[in-house]
């Protein structure tokens, strides 16, 4: 028997049974070598004879810029949300649309039936943003409407799930958006 779970808060801070935030194995090697990379340049210019020149200078910058990367990715770029029934990395996406689509879109998401044969384009810019979380291997989407009030977005509608052909189906219609 499935539940439905309401959710008041946004799309990238509520949580699903389903997603969890994995450290990557392969995000902490690439911090770590950056750190490496980054302390072996700057060190290397205390073994310059001529610690004023040029090449001092432009290492000692490159090793700290490097370091500062480094630090920066490993406590805040090694971390990865993962769909854990099919162990797919997700990737967040905010898309736009124009205002006239407000009902269409609200509906859309509400009852998850997106269509791929839907006449709606995104846009660059709009008062309506979707936010979707996508896993790599399509079997997994949430997505939330917000709409632009004044200096803010409002949420619209509550965070929506899909699973398999559902989430097909999000990533049908919102590739069918982009053509336009």
């Amino acid at each position: 028997m499935a539940t439905t779970q309401v959710i008041d808060a946004t799309i990238f801070a509520s949580s699903h049974p389903d997603i969890a935030k994995r450290t990557s194995i392969s995000g902490i090697l690439t911090s770590s070598v950056m750190l490496l990379v980054g302390i072996l340049a700057f060190g290397s210019t205390f073994e310059l004879e001529d610690r004023s020149s040029t090449i001092s200078m432009a290492l000692m910058v490159f090793g700290t810029g490097l370091f500062l990367i480094g630090i920066f990715r490993l406590f805040w770029k090694s971390k990865e949300v993962v769909y854990l029934p099919t162990g797919s990395v997700t990737k967040e996406h905010s898309i736009f649309f124009d205002l006239k689509y407000m009902d269409s879109l609200t509906d859309m998401v509400n009852s998850g039936s997106f269509s791929a044969g839907s006449v709606i384009k995104s846009e660059s810019s709009g008062n309506i943003r979707m936010d979707v979380l996508l896993s790599e291997d399509k079997k997994f989407a949430a997505v939330q409407l917000f709409q632009f009030v004044p200096y803010n977005y409002q949420p619209i509608t509550s965070v929506q799930y899909f699973t398999n052909d559902g989430a097909s189906a999000v990533v049908a219609f919102l590739t069918k958006s982009k053509q336009g």
